[in-house]
């Protein structure tokens, strides 16, 4: 079993600190890196542990301990020095990202795992000019990540087997549940299957079938439930009983290679139509106007409403 003494995180927006919080609450250090704003990126830690203090995750003890834990600097070098896995959490492009890699491995062991919290870039082009490669990864979790457990574990083309084990394993010792991409795919999965809801949310409400507010409670009081228990395939093999989703096929009389109704007349544009933010933004105003205000009206009071239920969620799952 690899031994992770020191975890490293440069970038200090939401995706780094959220991650520095799961490191601390299972006890290891981490250091965290950020450009100038050390304030900041302290006070985002430091509500989320507030946040886990609140909900009795840790008491006022456990809460200093894991502030001690951490340490901040401005420097990628000293950040990386004795950290054994390192995440590169800075802005979503390419080319900055070749370059902080390209920093971090002047300074960081050439034993060291070296993971890039992409959600869309190629995991093989952003490690293109690494010195090590073997020991480079992808690891996207996914926001709020110090509550989501997800983290989208993928290998570049040179990416070892041994690296990716040890990701796996670092994910889970820091509380999170990583899947393994076995190849690489352009938004990885958990993205992927948001981006077909996505448009066809959006083919509905631009279609006239129903109102912005309605297709949200279609999903949220369905399958938005079942799904905050259990995934899809899984959900399927419930619905196929009593033999499960094998015999799926002959209980709702599919006949397999001809159409089928349900996937037929779903949306299949790959280009988004012109105006649709606008008009999910008028129909977000009535939406939110007919929330209870105990839940939230504005993006701050919402987050804060969400988190509160992700937790409680996450406890029935037994992640808190």
């Amino acid at each position: 079993m690899t031994t992770f003494h020191r975890a490293a995180f440069i970038g200090s927006g939401l995706i780094g600190t959220g991650l520095a919080v799961n490191c601390v609450l299972h006890g290891l250090e981490v250091t965290v890196q950020t450009r100038s704003n050390v304030e900041r990126c302290q006070s985002r830690i430091e509500t989320a542990l507030t946040f886990m203090k609140e909900k009795r995750v840790i008491d006022e003890e456990g809460y200093t301990a894991a502030k001690n834990m951490i340490t901040y600097t401005t420097s990628v070098e000293e950040a990386v020095k004795d950290a054994y896995f390192i995440t590169e959490a800075v802005p979503e492009k390419l080319e900055i990202k070749q370059e902080m890699i390209a920093q971090i491995e002047d300074y960081a062991s050439a034993e060291a795992i070296i993971a890039s919290s992409t959600s869309g870039l190629s995991i093989t082009e952003i490690f293109a000019k690494a010195k090590h490669p073997e020991r480079c990864i992808g690891g996207h979790p996914y926001l709020p990540s110090y509550l989501i457990p997800l983290v989208e574990v993928t290998k570049g083309q040179k990416t070892s087997e041994e690296t990716a084990q040890e990701a796996m394993e670092f994910y889970r010792l820091i509380g999170k549940e990583p899947v393994l991409l076995n190849k690489e795919v352009t938004g990885f999965i958990a993205n992927r299957l948001q981006s077909a809801i996505h448009r066809e949310i959006v083919h509905l409400v631009m279609n006239g079938v129903c109102s912005v507010e309605d297709v949200d409670k279609a999903l949220t009081y369905s399958v938005g439930i079942r799904w905050g228990i259990m995934g899809q395939a899984l959900s399927l093999h419930l619905n196929a009983a009593p033999d499960g989703i094998s015999n799926f096929t002959t209980k709702f009389h599919w006949v397999p290679g001809t159409p089928n109704k349900r996937v037929a007349d779903l949306a299949s544009w790959t280009i988004f139509p012109e105006g649709w933010d606008k008009v999910f933004g008028e129909g977000m105003e009535e939406e939110l106007s007919h929330r209870p205000e105990s839940w939230g009206r504005d993006i701050p009071s919402i987050e804060k409403w969400r988190d509160d239920m992700l937790f409680e969620i996450l406890k029935l799952h037994e992640k808190f």
